[in-house]
């Protein structure tokens, strides 16, 4: 019996696979109407996302998700090995790209009031693979980001407890390999807690969020506070000057802190569950990016005025500080305050991540069980499950440095898509110029922001190319500007000034990857393989079953109605089940 099933599913999915190409051209452009993508695609899911959350909730939800990830996981090491005291400088540019790129998601998250954020927002735009390629970095970043975070927890709650090693509570496992040998137990407890937290509802877990993010603030004030105090602005300059590493130096560590702004795009795939999204959202999505980057780049300055940048620790910086200048009780303080700021950014970081999966569920691009939402909690419980056993098995393991860059690279291509189908959007599909034109001007600016990148980044700064560039750049815009005009119809909140953020945001997220190292490009090429295979061989298929041939079915069965002929409709039935049984 059981042989006769598989030998069936067999031959039935090798038939789906000879029709592979005819599927890819049917699906991979398909897009969806917003209409449909709030109400046809949303209701796949059984039960709604309840609407608990406030713009105040939101806000919350923001700054946690970002505080506890980015300053106290990524500045020791940059400032001590690439951009030096000048780390703060690196925040603020980072902070500025990702303030351009938040508002281009504001304006998507206001518009298309989905929980799927940038798969949404991409879906509907440049069709159902870009969308889906999206979707996917954004998932490996967030579970990448949070097995990285949750390891800095245990090193961080070591401080707090009075131990001096960072890797005390680990355990070595002699003959695997280096960076994959420490066993992290206290990060994989963490992430099943927060899971089973999240588990249970969303509104308890932002209410959560809330009192640990005003509590962070408080923190990171006294932080601030106390590192302007005890600090000296001679650490700025000395031993080797504010940039030992010199410009590209701040730019480069400017890549890698935009891993701390991951955070901020959880809150748009919280949309579904904002009382007022048409409002909340412009609000809690920019203002949690500049309350973020202000905390930041203050909390970074502190750190270099405190100790020469030669001296601040690797791991669990900010806690190693004030043990080097002798404040040993502020230590364990700062140490056990960072727990909780971690805690509270993987709290947002778990929740974003399970709603991109849900939407991605309920376009059939993975096992549609993901999608579904428990009618009680009104939380998609199998996507919640399914990614913390996910993070806690990578947070067991893998290194920060082992995946750090990989996770920035795929956030800045995917906020670059983003600031690409904003310009699309608003252009080609809501204003009605033609898209072929508005997409040449993409590629236009693309390579523009590509040509200077290199030039920077190739033959020590070649400066003649940066100026053709750059003249290039500006003139590029500023005729898109004045030949196409901008007519946005809808009285809800848009990006102002357009398209100058969103074309600086695609300049910007171009620059900012160049500047990455080949090994991150290398890693990202497999992990783009991979997820193309998985999509040719099980995506295209799956969404193929769920739209063209249900479509094509409610086609015939509304030809045949109409010609009352009920022998006709129960054959149209029959057959129809017979095509969606072979795949």
């Amino acid at each position: 019996m059981a042989t006769a099933v598989f030998s069936t599913f067999l031959r039935h999915y090798l038939y789906s696979l000879s029709q592979t190409p005819h599927r890819l051209r049917k699906r991979m452009l398909a897009t969806w109407t917003p209409d449909q993508e709030l109400n046809q695609v949303r209701q796949r899911s059984g039960a709604d996302m309840k609407r608990k959350l406030k713009w105040f909730d939101l806000i919350a939800l923001g700054v946690g998700g970002m505080l506890g990830v980015g300053v106290f996981v990524t500045t020791g090491p940059v400032a001590l090995h690439v951009t030096g005291p000048a780390v703060f400088l690196s925040y603020i540019i980072a902070g500025i790209s990702a303030l351009l790129s938040s508002l281009c998601y504001t304006e998507f998250s206001v518009h298309v009031s989905a929980a799927g954020g940038a798969f949404s927002y991409l879906r509907l735009t440049f069709g159902e693979f870009v969308g889906y390629f999206a979707g996917a970095n954004i998932i490996m970043e967030y579970v990448l980001s949070n097995a990285a975070v949750a390891r800095s927890f245990t090193e961080y709650l070591c401080v707090a407890f009075g131990e001096s090693e960072p890797n005390a509570w680990r355990v070595e496992v002699h003959g695997l390999l280096n960076g994959y040998n420490m066993l992290d137990f206290p990060a994989v407890g963490l992430i099943l807690l927060l899971t089973l937290c999240l588990c249970h509802s969303t509104k308890e877990s932002s209410t959560l969020n809330l009192i640990m993010t005003i509590f962070h603030v408080i923190f990171f004030g006294f932080i601030i506070g106390c590192g302007m105090y005890k600090g000296s602005a001679k650490n700025l300059v000395k031993p080797d000057g504010l940039a030992p590493f010199g410009v590209k130096g701040v730019l480069d560590g400017a890549a890698i802190v935009y891993f701390s702004y991951i955070g901020y795009d959880s809150a748009s795939t919280l949309a579904e569950e904002i009382q007022n999204p048409t409002k909340s959202l412009p609000i809690g999505i920019v203002g949690s990016v500049i309350i973020t980057s202000a905390l930041y780049c203050l909390m970074a300055l502190s750190l270099s005025l405190m100790l020469p940048y030669n001296q601040i620790s690797e791991k669990a910086a900010f806690s190693m500080a004030f043990q080097r200048i002798g404040w040993k009780w502020a230590s364990n303080l700062i140490g056990g305050g960072a727990s909780l700021g971690i805690v509270a950014s993987l709290l947002v970081a778990m929740l974003g991540q399970a709603r991109y999966l849900c939407a991605i569920g309920r376009a059939r691009l993975v096992p549609f069980w993901l999608a579904k939402v428990h009618p009680s909690t009104g939380t998609p419980l199998n996507a919640t499950l399914f990614l913390g056993l996910c993070t806690a098995s990578i947070a067991l393991f893998t290194e920060l440095y082992i995946v750090i860059e990989m996770i920035s690279i795929g956030t800045l291509i995917v906020f670059y898509l983003v600031a690409n189908a904003t310009i699309y959007r608003r252009y080609a599909m809501v204003s009605k110029h033609p898209p072929s034109r508005i997409l040449l001007f993409l590629l236009l600016l693309s390579c523009s922001a590509i040509g200077f990148s290199l030039s920077w980044k190739l033959n020590q700064q070649w400066w003649p190319g940066l100026l053709f560039f750059s003249v290039s750049t500006i003139f590029i815009i500023t005729f898109f500007h004045y030949k196409f005009p901008s007519h946005n119809s809808s009285d809800a909140w848009s990006v102002p000034y357009m398209p100058w953020p969103a074309a600086t945001s695609i300049f910007l997220n171009v620059f900012l990857m160049t500047t990455l190292r080949m090994l991150s490009f290398q890693r990202f090429a497999i992990w783009s393989c991979l997820i193309t295979l998985f999509y040719v061989v099980y995506g295209v298929h799956s969404t193929y079953k769920a739209e063209e041939i249900i479509m094509e079915v409610n086609n015939r069965v509304g030809e045949v109605t109409n010609n009352n002929n009920n022998n006709n409709v129960n054959s149209t039935i029959q057959q129809s089940k017979l095509d969606i049984q072979v795949l």
